[in-house]
């Protein structure tokens, strides 16, 4: 990323425009934000290898290779979830993760050595053996390399493999609540074990899921 600078400016004047653009990715010097509370676990999310996501640096749309955890958007938007739109304001400014203090719209260097640097993991947050055993499985069951294939066997498969996708589908929803449920875990602090529910970003593939009548779900084209 080419060096950006503004000479018309020197100093954060809190406009908010980084705020509503995206949210942060989390390195692991933020660590003691989860930790200390600062930042909850249901706030998170993690971008798990292979799905497509906009590159912040060169803004083209591109398959991730390595997961990482951000904080939540607002739904339907890409605003951080603790940007105040209101007040234009960081709800957690005096102790926002480090992608957010390196900022400088002005001087974009020290933001690439923080971007650069070592992402924060879900082996640094989650240490309960049993979770951490759940999330392998359930990334090799739903992982977004098979179901990328799984796709494009469609029109050769018919619908023998529409119905093998709309299988890894169910098994993510069913987990989650599941989860949820044994393990006494708030469940919207999934979207950070598991990643974001499958019926979600099918989309990415170009399909949607719809709930017929009786409650089954049906796979089409978006």
């Amino acid at each position: 990323m080419a060096k950006q600078t503004n000479t018309k400016r020197a100093c954060c004047i809190r406009c908010g425009k980084c705020c509503i653009k995206s949210s942060p990715t989390l390195q692991v010097q933020d660590l003691g934000l989860i930790t200390d509370g600062t930042i909850n676990k249901a706030s998170l999310y993690t971008l798990r290898v292979g799905e497509i996501v906009q590159d912040p640096v060169n803004k083209k749309l591109a398959q991730i290779t390595k997961s990482i955890i951000k904080i939540k958007e607002v739904n339907e938007n890409t605003a951080c979830l603790y940007f105040d739109k209101k007040e234009k304001d960081c709800t957690i400014y005096d102790n926002r993760p480090s992608q957010c203090a390196s900022l400088k719209c002005w001087d974009t260097d020290e933001f690439m050595e923080i971007f650069e640097g070592e992402a924060l993991g879900i082996r640094d947050i989650v240490s309960d053996g049993v979770l951490l055993g759940l999330i392998d499985e359930h990334e090799k069951r739903c992982s977004y390399s098979l179901i990328e294939g799984q796709v494009r066997e469609i029109e050769r498969g018919g619908e023998g493999v529409v119905q093998e996708i709309l299988d890894i589908l169910r098994f993510d929803y069913e987990l989650r609540p599941f989860i949820s449920e044994k393990l006494n875990l708030d469940l919207e602090e999934l979207d950070l074990c598991f990643g974001r529910p499958l019926m979600d970003t099918i989309i990415m593939f170009g399909l949607k899921v719809v709930q017929g009548p009786d409650g089954s779900f049906l796979l089409t084209r978006f």
